[in-house]
């Protein structure tokens, strides 16, 4: 795989999800076609050709190096760093991407910096091991749909929908933090599909995001998707609420906006930390 140098990694971000980020790829194999905001970014700046550019990946081959550099200054400010905006840490069949995305994980942690991590591939079976990662990081997959064809067209390079569940759950049933973003949502003139069923695939987890599919023709071109939106949002929260579930409705997706959601997303406290480690010994016991 190619490499890339950068002369920064960590900055702050301004999602309401995340404190810090970083990304250390340039690129996707994963290759979604909703379109994806972080290559038109890119394609924009004039940092990538075309899509043919964009799922050829490059590493940022001086990443640990940066890190590094960059911690002793920030680890203070930091509550916690999302792993990625515009990239995918464990990106599907790339052994690279996942080795590098492995030791970052485990520097920021050795610095007492809460990861969370935000993938549609797989998650290596080793995050579970606690004693060489941080037991209050936080893993999430993108799951909008279960149909096959849907994803050929519109995420043919990333794992499939039952890998990506399968690897979830088993990081969640070690006793790990796990939520499934289901963004961007599409509308049914681009797949008609039943969200309890994907709802019920995903009743393990701890929180879910769900948020509408923006920068696509398709969705204002379909009768009434505000109102499908707020009804598939709605959806989600009686669910979350009728299964113990945290829930965020992303901004723009409901008509009106509820920010009180967001506290799902606060670091936790030293204490609040405590006492949910005192919870995962319990449950193993």
């Amino acid at each position: 795989m190619l490499k890339i140098t950068r002369k920064s990694l960590l900055y702050k971000s301004g999602v309401e999800y995340a404190d810090y980020c970083l990304n250390h790829i340039e690129g996707c194999s994963h290759g979604c076609r909703f379109p994806c905001y972080a290559m038109m970014m890119k394609k924009r700046c004039g940092v990538i050709k075309d899509y043919n550019d964009w799922i050829k990946p490059k590493i940022v081959g001086n990443a640990l190096e940066l890190l590094d550099k960059e911690i002793p200054k920030l680890k203070h400010k930091i509550k916690v760093v999302h792993l990625c905006f515009t990239t995918d840490p464990f990106m599907y069949k790339q052994k690279e991407v996942s080795d590098l995305t492995l030791k970052i994980i485990k520097r920021l942690n050795d610095d007492n910096i809460r990861c969370t991590v935000l993938t549609k591939g797989v998650y290596p079976e080793e995050l579970a091991d606690t004693d060489k990662y941080g037991k209050n990081n936080e893993y999430s997959i993108t799951l909008i749909s279960l149909d096959k064809d849907f994803k050929k067209s519109f995420e043919p390079g990333a794992a499939p929908y039952e890998e990506r569940i399968k690897s979830l759950k088993y990081l969640h049933d070690k006793g790990l933090k796990t939520w499934v973003s289901m963004e961007p949502y599409p509308t049914p003139n681009l797949v008609k599909q039943e969200l309890i069923k994907i709802l019920d695939k995903i009743s393990f987890t701890d929180k879910i995001i769900f948020g509408k599919l923006n920068y696509n023709v398709k969705v204002t071109e379909f009768q009434d998707n505000k109102d499908f939106y707020e009804e598939r949002a709605n959806t989600v929260i009686n669910f979350c609420d009728n299964h113990g579930i945290d829930y965020h409705i992303k901004y723009g997706t409901k008509k009106k906006d509820d920010k009180k959601t967001e506290k799902i997303f606060r670091s936790q406290s030293p204490d609040r930390l405590k006492l949910y480690s005192l919870k995962q010994a319990q449950l193993t016991v």
